[in-house]
């Protein structure tokens, strides 16, 4: 007789391998929960649902840990009050959508669920959603409240995000070598958990992490990873929870160095304190995402100066960017430390930002062969 398997793989594109025990608790957290709204309405209870806060207020920083943490507190979801009823339909519509999804053994992208779950509420013109945004804040709360993972609802996000390098992996039994990706690179998936991609061979000693893919493809074209012996990802700006996970499973699990080249302006520096310490609205999932040995490469406020850079690369800061930077200066992680207060005081100072792409007006392939190679050899970023 042919032994069952312990684990599931079914769905396209990018399928979850879950195990049996997982998809029982799981189960058991979604069943629990709509047999507590049961037995709340035969008492004649006013229903309700408990939903972690995933707010700034609700969060601390684990100086210890080095990462952000979620509180205790909770926001209460009554079906009888008008602000609070949409929201409750809305939970209990999108947990029975992932328990359909766990029961068929199927994953779903974020956008399916969302188109699985719309329709207009019978005799109005009022829709379970106004859009995927909608949608996609009640699946995160559903993850909090049940205490779970994405992964575990059968659940996954819109592919964004490249590597190359020096390293191969199996993406869900496929081998794949970084080393040969030519100019498009290796999409990063959206789950990257080890029952679906794992590392084999890696020669590489440590990860560069840029922002966006433009300056991805100058340090490709230009074989810096090779040169360097690297491993190069770009997450398409805030980089999404594939391509978080992929790098904090490279720093823990192989013991890779992370560098981040970012852009100097208030977004490149929050950018970087997601990938160090996790984000606000996800900070029930630090510990999975974050890095906090990460290490901030540059764009640096006074690379104007010192690399000797022209005014034609100046973007003015606005009142936005301005109040952006001074709440990123107040942030605890950041509060007490001296050199990213000093580096953001003097991009205040300085009143403009800079782009990564800015340092090609010295040479087109300046930030591959002069810029990072001298901030490494100097060990010249901010932690």
């Amino acid at each position: 007789m042919t032994k069952k398997k312990e684990s599931i793989s079914v769905g396209a594109p990018r399928r979850a391998a879950v195990s049996v025990a997982t998809d029982k608790k799981t189960l058991e957290s979604i069943c629990g929960m709509g047999a507590r709204v049961v037995k709340q309405s035969l008492a004649e209870i006013d229903p309700f649902v408990d939903v972690p806060q995933r707010t700034l207020s609700n969060t601390t920083y684990n100086e210890r840990k080095r990462l952000l943490e979620m509180g205790q507190s909770k926001l209460r979801r009554n079906l009888f009050n008008t602000a609070q009823a949409k929201k409750f339909m809305q939970t209990l519509l999108l947990s029975k959508g992932c328990k359909d999804l766990i029961e068929a053994r199927k994953t779903l992208s974020l956008r399916g669920m969302y188109y699985m779950s719309l329709h207009s509420i019978p005799g109005t013109k009022e829709k379970t959603f106004a859009g995927q945004d909608e949608s996609d804040g009640i699946l995160e709360d559903i993850e909090v409240a049940m205490e779970t993972l994405r992964e575990n609802l059968h659940l996954f996000a819109k592919k964004r995000g490249t590597m190359v390098g020096n390293i191969t992996v199996r993406d869900n039994g496929d081998e794949i070598d970084c080393r040969r990706m030519g100019t498009g690179g290796y999409a990063i998936p959206s789950i990257c958990e080890p029952g679906v991609l794992e590392f084999g061979k890696c020669e590489a000693k440590f990860v560069l992490h840029v922002e966006k893919d433009t300056v991805w493809s100058r340090f490709n074209e230009d074989r810096f990873w090779e040169k360097h012996n690297c491993i190069l990802t770009e997450g398409s700006g805030q980089p999404p929870r594939g391509v978080r996970r992929l790098l904090s499973r490279l720093n823990r699990e192989l013991g890779l160095p992370v560098y981040c080249l970012l852009d100097c302006d208030p977004w490149g520096h929050y950018i970087f304190s997601v990938i160090k310490q996790g984000s606000i609205n996800l900070a029930f999932e630090s510990s999975r995402l974050a890095i906090p040995d990460a290490k901030f490469l540059g764009i640096r406020a006074a690379d104007y100066e010192r690399c000797g850079l022209k005014d034609d690369v100046k973007i003015e800061l606005n009142d936005r960017d301005t109040e952006r930077a001074k709440q990123i200066a107040e942030y605890p992680w950041f509060l007490g430390n001296k050199p990213w207060q000093k580096e953001i005081q003097r991009m205040l100072r300085n009143g403009f930002k800079m782009e990564v792409e800015s340092l090609i007006t010295k040479n087109i392939s300046y930030v591959t062969e002069v810029y990072v190679p001298e901030r490494l050899k100097a060990k010249d970023w901010l932690e």
